[in-house]
């Protein structure tokens, strides 16, 4: 986490959305808001020449496909949690996510949690690009070694007992098992319905999945962003029936993005590897 701005896979998950608006037909995920936020043109996004090195390593297909489902499958599940009278939404890990400035129900409130410096950085971002701030829209800025979700959010008019969606998106990974364990027991803990989404990602069964996965975890780890955990789904299934969750969704990236294409064909009938270790999973209570 850079202290003076925004983590670089959240301008990466920012690049992949943008670039997927202009290189993928059909779209899974609409996001006009997604290349003005970054400052970025079409041209800047696709030529060679003038494209930032973020852009360039969109061009992964399949991963920035999987960027475009986990946010549909996300703001579907907002959705579908609005239809049945859900008013308030908490973003973890916002980054550059849009759906706060996209958002067309009045009276939905949505907490934007970040690391005060990505928040300033995109606030900044906002103005430049002329980007409104909605009333709907309150910013919690947690820096989580000297403060706590739980107060931070409260203290900023989230209601503890009414019904919530948490979306916590290209997170969970980055934190020790017990740091996600304490996260999803402050989520558990509300008086009313509540739910999660978040992606995770599956240990290597196979040497070659293993041997991918630590070139990855190599390459994050030298830009200061390690990664720290790996779970079964049968394990998180385990640790969310503990904390109460009753209901659940856990989908592989492969069929997360294969479900909103072309189904098994997408990818030519096999999983690809960029997608093997990740999953998505939606829990409720």
């Amino acid at each position: 986490m850079d202290d003076n701005g925004p983590s670089r896979t959240a301008l990466l998950t920012a690049y992949a959305r943008a670039y997927h608006q202009i290189a993928d037909r059909p779209l899974i995920f609409t996001d006009p808001l997604a290349a003005r936020l970054l400052g970025v043109t079409a041209e800047e996004l696709t030529e060679p020449g003038t494209a930032d090195s973020l852009a360039l390593a969109v061009a992964d297909r399949p991963r920035r496909l999987f960027f475009a489902a986990r946010a549909r499958f996300a703001e579907d599940a907002v959705a579908a949690a609005v239809a049945t009278g859900v008013r308030q939404v908490v973003i973890l890990g916002a980054g550059l996510d849009t759906f706060a400035y996209r958002n067309t129900i009045p009276d939905l409130r949505v907490f934007e949690v970040d690391h005060p410096a990505t928040q300033a950085w995109k606030r900044e971002r906002l103005t430049a690009a002329g980007i409104d701030r909605p009333e709907t829209l309150t910013f919690v800025s947690v820096d989580f070694e000297t403060q706590t979700l739980a107060t931070r959010l409260e203290s900023s008019g989230f209601e503890r007992t009414d019904p919530a969606v948490f979306v916590w998106l290209g997170v969970v990974f980055y934190l020790t098992p017990a740091a996600a364990r304490a996260t999803l027991e402050y989520i558990a803990g509300r008086a009313r319905r509540v739910e999660v989404i978040f992606d995770y990602l599956e240990p290597a069964v196979s040497d070659e999945d293993r041997a991918y996965q630590q070139i990855r975890a190599d390459r994050l780890a030298a830009a200061g962003e390690p990664v720290f955990s790996y779970f079964t789904p049968d394990d998180l299934a385990a640790q969310l029936r503990a904390l109460g969750f009753t209901d659940f969704d856990d989908r592989s990236g492969s069929d997360l993005v294969a479900g909103y294409l072309d189904g098994p064909a997408t990818f030519g009938g096999e999983p690809p590897q960029a997608l093997r270790a990740n999953r998505i999973l939606r829990a409720s209570r």
